[in-house]
């Protein structure tokens, strides 16, 4: 047998479809699913609609740690949805405050070997424990859940070495940003990211979830990491060594792709609005006034990334022009900062503690002052992601935001050591963390009589109708390149309390971009029966939120024509009914007008015989057009499409 890579032999260990050929399609037995409510509610109602009796994966867990605000019944309802939907179909539930669903499942349930599925598209966190984790569509998740192998692309495997030692002021979170630094949001595209090398010995396994979570900004389908001594070091810190096992590359395995970062030569990196990839130098930028800093998130979830900046601002204040917030990512991660003193080096500092969960990176509280500038160690800046129209959130290392935080400016965290004599703090990871496990609530043993607790904002999902063979609608809307869920449907504490409600959510459906939009796809909807909407490249990056598939089909929308599309989005758009049309030529983009009316005729024989799509476009001064599309479905998806997605099609196959 050929060397093998970690990627590969993750993948070969549960392989139950297909070949390790990149491009084609491949299935996997999946060990492991997480879900957030953001997302969540969505794949209960998807396990309701498909008649789930019990989870089938080895471990399931529900996770409540996006729509923490109460500020009506609408989350509060939610949450007490989420726990009778994990008691009734046999999932853990992780209550509201017990944290980030990333880092608590890595702490809690991670293990080496094992492949994960999440309705987050940081669920490739997991990755830094040697796991094969993919974000994914809540759909894709409930399949697992459900027993059904998870279908993905094969990717090509790129394999990046690390050589060296990072300097002092310079961490995980520069890795990474250095990563996008060189490939930006799409160089991860139809690609696993696979790190090996002799510096891996000087990363910790938190550092590693630092660099594997913010692989999604990359647009990698997941980024991988070895199991090694440091693995097992981590898992021994959760009194969990007994789950560990080794997976390490063959001597001699080969990449796909090759890339190499050396440590030494890394410095200080930022990511500027509006892209997690437009990464400059702290240099760069430094001295310009801030008016916020936020530490925490899934990004920087680690103990030692709050013990740091409590370290840079003991016995210190915070700048008077800056709001110095925490969001701690667990409940575990506070009982161990109060324990070593980072929750009272933070607090003496001015720091303001918000609940354990994803809070401001979501959108949900922490909205910066308008037109200032918001320092996050987050994994996105999309366009009003924060809750401010006109943000400017920056993305950085602790180490980065902390200096930052003194100053009430853009500061090089390499100038403490002359503003205040100041040696890089080294931190030493603890043998043992003090481990809470109180707020997470085991699946019971008998489901059966377990009734669903649906307050007044919770809707089941509509029918879903099949494919028809001709349809003559508009082009509702005309987008550029690298449009993101966050701008399809946005978050925030306005939006996402809607999430288990389809026809209220789907009024937010691309109102980032244009306000008129839900009242013109209501009126095309009538009066055509649906639309479609065109972009450019990478159509849909960002998170794996459904939820901007499932109201734009709500709202009608037949197909997306797009030059290419993210992966999560792509497949989310497939599942709910919705065509993912690509351009034959690129230049055919310029050629279709927001107005245009389109024309698709024997539209499913099309789509099974995998012919050019052409495309009717009827312009506003009469005339007509024609220019060819195409798609990239397998034969599996093709059949999913055409019955209108994969509820349709689970629910046949359980009639049978």
């Amino acid at each position: 047998m050929p060397a093998l890579n970690v990627t590969q032999k993750l993948i070969r260990s549960h392989l139950v479809q297909g070949e390790l050929i990149p491009g084609t399609e491949i299935g996997l037995k999946i060990d492991q699913a997480l879900m957030q409510d953001a997302t969540g509610t969505l794949v209960q109602l998807e396990l309701e609609a498909m008649k789930l009796k019990r989870a089938r994966t080895e471990v399931a867990v529900q996770y409540v740690d996006h729509n923490l605000l109460q500020t009506d019944f609408k989350n509060a309802d939610d949450h007490l949805f989420l726990h009778s939907a994990a008691q009734k179909f046999g999932l853990w539930f992780s209550r509201p405050g017990n944290g980030v669903s990333h880092p608590v499942h890595m702490e809690r349930f991670g293990k080496p070997g094992k492949t994960l599925v999440g309705s987050d598209s940081h669920t490739c966190a997991g990755g830094s424990l040697g796991m094969l984790a993919i974000g994914t569509g809540g759909l894709d998740v409930a399949a697992a859940i459900a027993g059904q192998p998870y279908f993905v692309k094969m990717p090509a495997v790129m394999g990046v070495k690390l050589t060296g030692k990072l300097p002092p002021w310079v961490s995980a979170k520069d890795v990474i940003l250095e990563m996008l630094r060189r490939h930006n949001v799409k160089g991860g595209v139809g690609k696993i990211i696979e790190y090996y090398g002799e510096g891996l010995q000087h990363l910790s396994a938190m550092d590693r979830h630092v660099i594997a979570n913010m692989g999604a900004e990359l647009g990698a389908t997941t980024t991988v990491f070895p199991s090694d001594g440091e693995t097992r070091r981590f898992l021994r810190s959760q009194g969990r060594e007994e789950d560990w096992t080794e997976w390490m590359a063959d001597e001699g395995a080969q990449y796909d792709l090759h890339d190499e970062i050396v440590l030494d030569e890394l410095v200080p990196l930022i990511a500027l609005p509006t892209s997690p990839g437009n990464v400059v130098p702290v240099r760069e930028v430094e001295g310009k006034p801030i008016s916020q800093v936020v530490i925490g998130s899934s990004a920087n979830p680690g103990l030692r990334d709050f013990w740091i900046a409590g370290e840079i601002v003991k016995d210190k204040f915070v700048s008077e022009d800056v709001s110095f917030d925490i969001n701690p990512t667990s409940r575990q991660i506070i009982e161990n900062m109060i324990d070593n003193r980072t929750f009272a080096n933070l607090i003496k500092a001015g720091a303001r503690f918000h609940q354990s969960g994803c809070m401001g990176c979501i959108g949900m509280g922490q909205a910066p002052a308008s037109g200032t500038i918001s320092l996050r160690t987050m994994p996105r800046n999309f366009p009003d992601r924060s809750g401010t129209k006109d943000d400017q959130v920056h993305l950085c290392s602790p180490e980065t935001a902390a200096a930052s935080a003194l100053t009430g400016k853009i500061t090089d965290p390499r100038d403490m050591e002359q503003m205040y004599s100041m040696s890089y703090p080294e931190f030493r990871s603890p043998e043992k963390e003090i481990i809470n496990t109180d707020m997470l609530v085991a699946p019971p043993d008998n489901t059966e009589n377990i009734e669903l607790k649906k307050g007044p904002n919770i809707k089941s999902l509509p029918h879903i109708p099949p494919l028809l063979d001709h349809y003559e609608v508009p082009v509702l809307l005309k987008m550029g390149d690298n449009i993101s869920t966050d701008e399809i449907l946005k978050a925030g504490a306005e939006v996402l309390p809607f999430r288990s409600n389809l026809p209220e959510i789907s009024k937010f459906s691309y109102i980032v971009i244009d306000e008129t939009f839900y009242d013109r796809a209501m009126e095309s909807r009538e009066k055509f029966g649906g639309h479609i909407v065109v972009a450019a490249d990478n159509y849909a990056q960002g998170s794996s939120r459904e939820h901007a598939a499932i109201a734009p089909k709500y709202l009608g929308q037949v197909a997306v024509i797009a030059k290419s599309y993210a992966r999560i989005a792509w497949q989310n758009l497939v599942n709910f009914g919705i065509i993912p049309l690509e351009f034959l030529d690129n230049d055919d983009y310029e050629k279709i007008e927001q107005g245009d009316i389109i024309r698709f005729s024997d539209l499913t024989e099309k789509v099974k015989s995998r012919e050019d799509i052409m495309v009717e476009i009827g312009k506003k001064n009469g005339n007509t057009i024609t220019i060819p599309t195409r798609h990239s479905m397998s034969d599996r998806q093709i059949r999913i499409l055409l019955k209108g997605g994969i509820i349709n099609d689970f629910k046949e196959k359980l009639e049978v």
